[in-house]
């Protein structure tokens, strides 16, 4: 059994609405879907979601020219798809950091396996621990009006916590977003605010002080990713727990976050974690230091949101703890899988998404069916596809 292509497709697939972040505007989702193809005709395939400059560093070229540079001839092609320890081991000791490359490659590797094997990834991943995973929902930036607005809907959707996003405008509008959104949906309505590493520690100190009254149940990565003192000096001064987002990528970062007593939490996103593999050490490590642990997502379709849906309902640590990989929801502005039109996603079956959980396909591997149509219609504009084989 052996590696005999990968293939890589820039996809641009647009948003219904604007999702709106600091100094962020996502209209459309940049990704690269891989498939990997068995001397058997076996193909396995994964969508690296969202791709940014600033929050993993990493574009849809890079991550096209890392696959098919380096990764494919040096680590892939000619080998058994089924050891992915050998194969991701090999990928980090040949490249360096492109961790959302080296996922969308682990993703599509177990998607392979499990459909070698007949079983869902979840099976893998050690077997089922949950039916579903509870979602949490992310709120786009705009007016606290708006916001609050958003929030009621969502809260009555099912979604049992609702994460507010900072940089609509000011610290100070942000403030007012934050109380407006609390007064709206009363005191007993689970309410984060993510700062994604915007603020410096003046900003963040004064604004989570003011912030302290209004009952948060986190907030999330206040400080830039690599100030890991910063953001231990700032939980010593604040009653509101801090969690960390960007801070907390490699094992050695979640080390530090824990022996520097850092944040109160963790989110992971299984492309800043390097994939399935490498999230189920990250999550151990959590375990070991007793951090609840949240999942988000880089924003993508049903195919992106797949491994996470996998991991949540598999991994008992991870399970206990919510899911906010919402991405295809987000895309086609729905607040359930069942209303995302036919044929409009990647995936042409949807993880299912209903009453605020997410469940994962049931089909071998991933489980997922890739619309081909879908990415001939939606070929990002200005690039091809590439294919490298034996």
């Amino acid at each position: 059994m052996k590696i005999v292509k990968v293939e890589v497709i820039p996809v641009s697939t647009p948003m219904k609405k604007p999702m709106i972040m600091p100094n962020t505007r996502i209209e459309a989702i940049d990704s690269v879907i891989l498939k990997l193809t068995c001397d058997d005709g076996t193909v396995g395939f994964s969508d690296s979601g969202d791709t940014s400059s600033w929050y993993m560093g990493e574009m849809q070229g890079s991550i096209m020219s890392m696959i098919c540079d380096v990764i494919a001839p040096r680590v892939l092609l000619g080998e058994d798809p089924r050891n992915i320890e050998k194969l991701v081991g090999k990928m980090d000791l040949l490249v360096r950091d492109n961790n959302q490359a080296k996922a969308t490659v682990d993703f599509a590797l177990h998607d392979l396996k499990g459909k070698l094997f007949n079983v869902p990834v979840y099976e893998l991943l050690g077997g089922r621990t949950i039916a579903g995973a509870a979602m949490g929902w992310v709120l786009s930036a705009g007016t606290p009006e708006q916001v609050a607005a958003e929030a009621i809907v969502a809260h009555k959707q099912g979604f049992q916590l609702l994460k507010m996003k900072t940089g609509f405008g000011s610290v100070e509008d942000d403030i007012r977003m934050v109380y407006a959104v609390r007064e709206t949906v009363g005191k007993d309505i689970r309410l984060t605010v993510d700062a994604n590493g915007f603020w410096n520690y003046e900003t963040a100190l004064r604004t989570i002080r003011r912030l302290d009254d209004a009952n948060l149940e986190l907030i999330e990565q206040p400080l830039p990713h690599w100030d890991i003192e910063g953001m231990a000096r700032l939980r010593a001064q604040v009653r509101t727990p801090i969690y960390a987002d960007e801070a907390a990528k490699e094992l050695h970062h979640i080390k530090d976050i824990i022996d520097r007593r850092a944040a109160d939490g963790l989110f992971i996103k299984l492309q800043k974690a390097g994939g399935l593999l490498k999230s189920q050490r990250w999550l151990t490590l959590a375990r070991l230091s007793g951090l609840p642990v949240m999942c988000g997502c880089m924003i993508g379709s049903g195919l992106e949101h797949s491994p996470s849906a996998h991991l949540w309902t598999s991994n008992q640590w991870a399970s206990q703890f919510l899911n906010e990989s919402i991405g295809p929801l987000t895309i086609h502005g729905v607040w359930e899988s069942k209303d995302i039109a036919p044929g409009a996603d990647i995936a042409l079956n949807v993880p299912r998404f209903e009453n605020g959980y997410t469940y994962p396909n049931e089909g071998p591997g991933l489980g997922i069916e890739l619309n081909e149509e879908f990415l001939v219609r939606n070929l990002t504009k200005g690039k091809e596809a590439r294919v490298v084989a034996l």
